[in-house]
Order: structure tokens, then C-alpha cells, then sequence
């Protein structure tokens, strides 16, 4: 049922309409008279806002319903004739098998070649005696190669688990053990790594090196050898085919604990990708450069699908490199960049180079763009459209900024709000938990307030369905039951947001970031961009400590000054003026860097178990004197009266 803002449906409207129809029709008047008495009605009900509302947001969403259309239509076609991703790529392919499908440094890989050597991988695992299910694990930096492997793979519905390069030991080991993996294929230049688990690993798990250079890898197959001697020829297969097969293992990014390995079926990643594509409208004969890594879905998704699904050209590069970022993108003729996390503010930071501005990008296409650096980032790249979303991995809870509104992350339509599987509800400060009304159900957010976004879960569509990670305990914990309405389950994506009037949204924070002091809510991701734009765009990473004899958290912030340059009085000042008083971070701690994980989040599992603590910690820290409008240093003395309560926060 269409649900309309204000406190009559549209069932009600129905016989309302007819009702007045009728009375124009009985006293004989013009029915031009008709409208004016349902507008009249309508502002009766509590509709004062909806005309408003109304001229404001039915374009943006006609066009997004249109749009989405598009992706239903596709979505449902393929799953009708039981496609892979495979499957669409090989039709992709018949279109233009000699245009460009892969750039990277001098290579060329056409779409042809692409396909051909997919199937030499196909081949080879196939003669190997790999089948469907069976896992093998990719430790990979981006090449075209890392497309090939697991999409080879996935021609025999062979798992791929896509692992972070930059893992080492126990972090390494957890991530190929728990996905039961029956082979290792990894880079020559990744082979310390692997050889420093080898002991691990059993016996009955075959290793591949890619690109061996050395003889010392001498204990692994060579798979380029392996790869050239087997046909390029389509594999047959006798397995069972679906849109719902298992393609990929992703494994989140692991800021809060380890990876956790989400399950990619080929209905995800096709909606995923192409829904982007429909989105932001990407064309065939656009250009993607992504230097993202891609074993993380913002790359290995978003970016490469545009070229699996719809024909671009991806133009990849092996690691983001902030000065060179421009002028890649000029040689490439690039019309489509990708961003996460701190790219743009890295960016920003890079002194002004003419290549800037000679670029033909049209559409920057990611999330974590802080809306402080929105408008400046445009302005000063001249990029024409900012496509900010927001999603996760494994969620179904996705939206998209489809008409360049500053810092929102997408919308949900207030016209008609049950057209998208998201709704924003209200959440218990402390605990996190859902707040729930007098009938069980969760109580959805008004506008202004803040809330966690969810995503509806629906066990009969593959595309819109919570497949959860390999670990079902970790899986059960996002899961929300009788949330909406009774017998329904949902993706709780512990992220706040909050929906303005218009029904734009905004990211707010994490569940388990946001802190409470002094009695109020403090969003940790809004102090660590207030303090990054005052310090000149540092890297700033902001979380709560416990302090004995007080309530809540008091914050604290990390902040990279390797050089010692940073004025705390300046500092002070500036967030007294910029930052109300509980949001001030109580805590400074100076330290040389900040780990990044390989999306750009800066990691602070580590910073938040310190906390303050003086005798564990090497760093120079600071404390906050509201009364001095200072941050003086922390020192044994002062540490202890803090303890004690001699000195109040």
C-alpha cells in the first residue's frame, strides 16, 4: 500500500474523493470546483507540508522510480533464465569483445581476452577437480588478473575469498581457515606473507603463486604456467546454475574485531553494481577509474561490475596514490571516479596541479565524503556530480544521493516512502537497542531525528534477501525480528542517520561510536571532521573513554602531528566556537600516524582499549580546561588527580 507523509492513506483518500465528486455532482456545480475542494481537504487533514514537499521532491523521484524500475526489470530477467554474473559477462562480451575492458599501467586487456582467460582459469581447476562449493582463497593486489581468477572460478561455481593484502599471521590465517578454503592463489610478491603461516596450513590446501619471479618460491604451483597450457575454450559444466549462486567472500574491514566474511551471490553483486549503474545513470561508453582495493565491494563490486555488466572501461591502478590521482585520470580519459573514506580529504590536501582541472570526470561515485569537504572537493575538481551512497556489504539497507544534494547519502521518497526497503527507527542512546511502542514494533524517526537506518530482508528474493556472513552467530546479530510488523525480519545496519523534511539522508554515526556526555549524544564522525578542517585536514580519529567518578564517555581525540606543529590554543579555541561544550574532546593524544584499513577508515579498536591511560601509553596526551579554553599536558600528577576527582571533566 502507497503511504502518503500526514495523517490520511490513500485507501482513505479513495472514497473521500468520490465523496466530494458526488456533492459536486448534487449541487450542480462546475467540477472545475472539484480540485480546489480535495486541496482544501487535504490541508484540513495535516497536510500543510505536502505542497511543499510535493514540488520539492517529485522529480528526483520519478526519475529514482524509473530508475529503480530499470534494475527490477534487468534483476528479474536474469534471475528468470538463472544468469551468474558469468553468464551476463559473456553477453557483454559478444557485443564488443575487441573494445577495452581493462587498463592497467601500459596493459590493454580487451573484453575478449578477459573472457578467454576466465576460461583458461575454468580449466585448469576444472582438470584440478574443483566443482561447485568448494572455496579458494586470493591474496591479490589489483591487476586485471584478480578480475579473471575468480571470475573463472565462479564459471565452475568455485568460492572466491577475496583476502585484504595487507593481513599478516593470526589476522591472515583467521580469514583462510574460516572460509575452508581448497587453495591459496596469491601474488609472488604477497609470498613472505603466506610463508609466514605455511605451517598452518594443511597439507591438502594446494598453493598458487601468480607472477613468480624468484626461484624461492619454489614451494608453490606456478599458475602462469598452469593458466597458459589450458584452452580458452567456454568449460562444460555439468552443475546446476543459478542467480543465487555463491560467487565471492568479501570480509568487512574489521575497524571494531576481525573480518567478518559476507556471502556475495551473483543477485547481490548484479544489485549492487548495476543498481548503481541505473542510479547515477553510468553509460556503457563511460570510463571508471578505480584505485580502491578489490577485495573490499566499493572497488571489487561497484567498480568492476560497471565493467563485467555493462561494458565500461575500468581503468585500474594498483594502490591509490593522492599525487598522482589526477593525472591518471587525465591519461585515462577517465569520466567516472570512485572514492571511499578519506580519498577526497587526501585529495584535498595535495597542493593545486593543473591536472585538476583538465580531466574530463563527470561523476564521482562513492561514500564517506564528509559533507564539511563536499562543496570545496566539487568546486575545486569541477566535478559535476557527487554520487555518495550509502550501504554495506552484506546489507540490504542501500540508498544513493542521485541529484547532488550536499552531503546527503541518498533519500527515501516522502511522496511514498514504502517504494524502498528502508526505514529509519529510533534507538535506545545507551544500549543501541531498537526503541519499541506499546504494539512491539519499532517506532520509526520524524524528521530532524536520529535513528538507525534498516533494511527490509526478503526471504524470496535473492536480491533483496540478508544472506549474512559464513558465521552464523555473527549473521543472527544483525537479523531483527517483528520490527516493522509481526512474523517480518530485517538488517539491522547499526549506522545512524537522520532524514530531513524533504526525505534526504544523512549519516550521522555508528552505533557503537556515538558516546553520551554529560548527558547529551556526541557523533564522533562530526568532531573528527570539525577537528580535521581546523587542523588543515590531519588525520583525526575521535572515540569515548571511561573516566572513574563520571557518567558516559568523555572524548577523546587522536590526532596525527608528527611534526609538532599543531597550536593547542588555537585548537582550543576553535572548537569552543565550533563544537558545542560536551562535544569538545576532554582528551588529546599526539601520535606519528593512524593505522587506515584498505578502505580509508581509520582504525581506533586499539585507541578506544588505551583509553587514557598514562602508564601504557607513549604518545604525548592532553586534557581540556573549559575554564582556560586550553589543553594543557597530562602528566602523572595530573593523571591521578583526574582519577581521583580532584580534577573535574
Amino acid at each position: 500500500m502507497l503511504r502518503f507523509r500526514g495523517h490520511m492513506k490513500l485507501y482513505i483518500w479513495i472514497p473521500v474523493a468520490s465523496a466530494l465528486a458526488a456533492i459536486v455532482w448534487y449541487l450542480e456545480l462546475p467540477l472545475v470546483v472539484l480540485p480546489g475542494l480535495l486541496f482544501v481537504t487535504f490541508l484540513a487533514s495535516g497536510g500543510r507540508t505536502f505542497p511543499k514537499v510535493f514540488l520539492r521532491t517529485f522529480y528526483r523521484d520519478l526519475i529514482g522510480s524509473f530508475r529503480y524500475a530499470n534494475l527490477i526489470f534487468h534483476t528479474v530477467r536474469h534471475s528468470r533464465k538463472n544468469r551468474t554474473i558469468a553468464d551476463i559477462f559473456q553477453l557483454t562480451t559478444a557485443k564488443h569483445p575487441q573494445k577495452v575492458a581493462i587498463k592497467f599501467e601500459e596493459q590493454t586487456w580487451t573484453f575478449q581476452e578477459v573472457e578467454n582467460y576466465s576460461n583458461k582459469v575454468a580449466n585448469h581447476f576444472k582438470s584440478q577437480g574443483y566443482q561447485k562449493g568448494d572455496v579458494v582463497a586470493l591474496i591479490l593486489e589489483n591487476s586485471p588478473e584478480f578480475i579473471c581468477l575468480w571470475l573463472g572460478l565462479s564459471k565452475l561455481g568455485v568460492v572466491t575469498a577475496l583476502i585484504n593484502t595487507n593481513l599478516r599471521l593470526d589476522s591472515l590465517w583467521y580469514c583462510i581457515s574460516v572460509a575452508n578454503t581448497k587453495a591459496i592463489i596469491f601474488g609472488s610478491n604477497l609470498s613472505g606473507a603466506v610463508r609466514e603461516i605455511q605451517r598452518r596450513i594443511p597439507d591438502i590446501v594446494q598453493l598458487y603463486a601468480l607472477g613468480i619471479s624468484s626461484p624461492t618460491v619454489n614451494w608453490a604451483f606456478n599458475l602462469d604456467k598452469c593458466i597458459e597450457e589450458c584452452s580458452a575454450e567456454i568449460p562444460v559444466c555439468s552443475h546446476y546454475k543459478s542467480f543465487e549462486d555463491v560467487m565471492l567472500y568479501i570480509y568487512t574491514s574489521g575497524t571494531t574485531g576481525m573480518p567478518k566474511a559476507a556471502i556475495i551471490t551473483c543477485a547481490r553483486f548484479f544489485r549492487y553494481a548495476y543498481g548503481a549503474m541505473c542510479a547515477v545513470a553510468i553509460h556503457h561508453n563511460d570510463v571508471i577509474y578505480c584505485s580502491l582495493p578489490l577485495y573490499h565491494s566499493a572497488g571489487g563490486i561497484l567498480g568492476v561490475g560497471q565493467c563485467l555488466l555493462s561494458g565500461c572501461t575500468l581503468v585500474l591502478r594498483q594502490k591509490f596514490s593522492a599525487s598522482k590521482f589526477w593525472d591518471d585520470c587525465v591519461k585515462s580519459k577517465a569520466t567516472v571516479i570512485q572514492y571511499i573514506g578519506e580519498l577526497c580529504r587526501y585529495l584535498l590536501a595535495q597542493p593545486h596541479h593543473p591536472s585538476e582541472k583538465q580531466h574530463f570526470v563527470r561523476l564521482a561515485l562513492g561514500n564517506g565524503l564528509r559533507p564539511q569537504i563536499w562543496e570545496e572537493f566539487q568546486t575545486r575538481f569541477g566535478i559535476k556530480q557527487i554520487g555518495e551512497f550509502y550501504g554495506s556489504t552484506e546489507g540490504t539497507a542501500s540508498i544513493i544521493n542521485t541529484d547532488n544534494t550536499p552531503g546527503a547519502c541518498g533519500f527515501v521518497s516522502e511522496i511514498a516512502p514504502s517504494l524502498h526497503p528502508v526505514v529509519i527507527v529510533k534507538v535506545d542512546p545507551d544500549t543501541g537497542e531498537l526503541v519499541r511502542g506499546p504494539n512491539g514494533l519499532a517506532v520509526k524517526t520524524k524528521a530532524g531525528e536520529v535513528g538507525q537506518i534498516i533494511g527490509r530482508s526478503f526471504k524470496g528474493d535473492p536480491s533483496w534477501r540478508f544472506d549474512g556472513y559464513l558465521n552464523p552467530v555473527e549473521t543472527l546479530k544483525k537479523i531483527g525480528h517483528d520490527v516493522l510488523r509481526k512474523g517480518d525480519t530485517t538488517f539491522l545496519s547499526g549506522d545512524l542517520v537522520v532524514r530531513d523534511e524533504y526525505g534526504y539522508i544523512y549519516f550521522h554515526d555508528r552505533t557503537g561510536d556515538t558516546f553520551r556526555w554529560h548527558g547529551e549524544n556526541v557523533s564522533t564522525t562530526e568532531v573528527e571532521s570539525v577537528i580535521s578542517k581546523a587542523l588543515g585536514l590531519r588525520d583525526v580519529v575521535v572515540y569515548g573513554v571511561t573516566v572513574p567518578g563520571t557518567e558516559g564517555r568523555a572524548g577523546m581525540a587522536a590526532v596525527v602531528d608528527p611534526e609538532s606543529k599543531i597550536s593547542f590554543e588555537t585548537l582550543a579555541q576553535s572548537l569552543k566556537q565550533l563544537l558545542p561544550s560536551y562535544a569538545i574532546p576532554v582528551f588529546l593524544r599526539i601520535v606519528h600516524k593512524v593505522e587506515v584499513t584498505g578502505t580509508f577508515k581509520l582504525q581506533k579498536s586499539t585507541l578506544k582499549k588505551e583509553g587514557f591511560d598514562i602508564g601504557i601509553i607513549e604518545d604525548k596526551l592532553f586534557y581540556f580546561d573549559p575554564k582556560a579554553i586550553m589543553y594543557f599536558a597530562l602528566d602523572e600528577s595530573k593523571y591521578e588527580k583526574i582519577i581521583r576527582g580532584e580534577i573535574r571533566m
